[in-house]
């Protein structure tokens, strides 16, 4: 049972501890750990497989869209398009460390990932998700700047400060992750190996071990404070003085400007703190874990998709540079080929 140590090999001795420790060693690393994602729905795996496909498609193009135009359109050289480009890679990078792995074991009767694998996954998930906290509050923080202190906007995010706080959102989510991951893969497994899950998350591999695991769960309690309750706080006092702020303009037409800056980022903190709200406070019972893992599927497939969406339906800017973009790039390679 997770929490509870090892049992003691049978008979009047106690083994010598470099034995104990040997044996341990040679169990709390299995070779391989089984996913058992949506097996208990086997009807359910072919359809998962061609929607799981279709989002991740659509959030690889979509994020890459937006990343490329942010850089290659002079107008869209801002710190809050610096930051969305900062947000669609990320997205990239966390669906791509989740979705290969997950359609392969939709696809065929091996649900398994190796090891290393499986480390791979619970440390980049972790750090991802630990940073786009962070960014988002960031990002929060810039649209403060942009609504409560118009005049001082370029001074206050000048190039220097944003490029340190993107460092300080990617560099603070891998601490976090590398220190929790450590202390995941110090725990001895005992030979557990079976993951109830589509995907490697490290509070189900510390459920694994055999030992006392509160070192772990601290850590864990503190990091979700630090990264996720903190951020988030950040957010609704940076809304808070936003609100004040909007109410305060007299025109119609101003607020509704105003609006339109922040409700993208809005839909995206609602969407992502949305689900792991929805995700945490399930009670615990087989019918909710059931439903946690479609959750987990919305927001590591869906949620990635959605948000270059979000960005660009009623964004205008966006909007003009991709055109732009397009046709700049058609009819240059048009001319060039009447020169040729």
């Amino acid at each position: 049972m997770p929490g509870m140590p090892c049992a003691l090999p049978t008979g009047g001795l106690l083994p010598h501890p470099q034995h104990t420790m040997m044996e341990i060693a040679n169990v709390s690393s299995p070779e391989v750990f089984v996913l058992l994602g949506f097996s208990a729905r086997p009807s359910l795996e072919a359809v998962l497989f061609i929607v799981v496909l279709g989002f991740y498609v659509v959030s690889i193009l979509g994020n890459g869209i937006i990343i490329l135009v942010s850089h290659m359109d002079v107008h869209l050289h801002t710190p809050m398009y610096f930051f969305l480009a900062n947000l669609s890679f990320l997205d990239i990078s966390f669906t791509t460390s989740i979705v290969p792995q997950l359609l392969a074991n939709l696809w065929g009767p091996q649900k398994t990932i190796s090891y290393g694998g499986c480390v791979v996954q619970f440390c980049i998930s972790h750090w991802l998700g630990a940073t786009e906290c962070v960014l988002l509050a960031t990002m929060s923080y810039d649209r403060y700047a942009a609504i409560c202190r118009p005049l001082h906007y370029i001074v206050i995010m000048h190039p220097q400060l944003c490029l340190g706080l993107a460092l300080a959102s990617w560099l603070g989510g891998l601490t976090t992750s590398m220190v929790g991951s450590t202390l995941t893969m110090l725990l001895p497994l005992c030979g557990n190996n079976r993951i109830d899950h589509f995907f490697c998350e490290m509070p189900l591999i510390m459920q694994l071990a055999c030992v006392d695991i509160s070192l772990n769960e601290m850590e864990m309690y503190l990091a979700s404070f630090v990264f996720v309750v903190l951020p988030l706080g950040l957010i609704l006092v940076s809304y808070g003085h936003i609100a004040r702020a909007v109410l305060k303009i007299r025109s119609a037409e101003g607020r509704r400007k105003a609006l339109n800056t922040c409700s993208s980022h809005v839909a995206v903190v609602s969407l992502f703190y949305g689900s792991i709200i929805l995700m945490y406070l399930q009670p615990a019972k087989s019918t909710s874990h059931e439903q946690g893992k479609f959750i987990a599927l919305f927001y590591t497939v869906v949620t990635p998709a959605l948000n270059p969406f979000i960005y660009t339906l009623r964004n205008t800017e966006v909007k003009s540079a991709l055109r732009h973009t397009v046709l700049e790039n058609c009819c240059g390679s048009a001319g060039k080929r009447a020169q040729i």
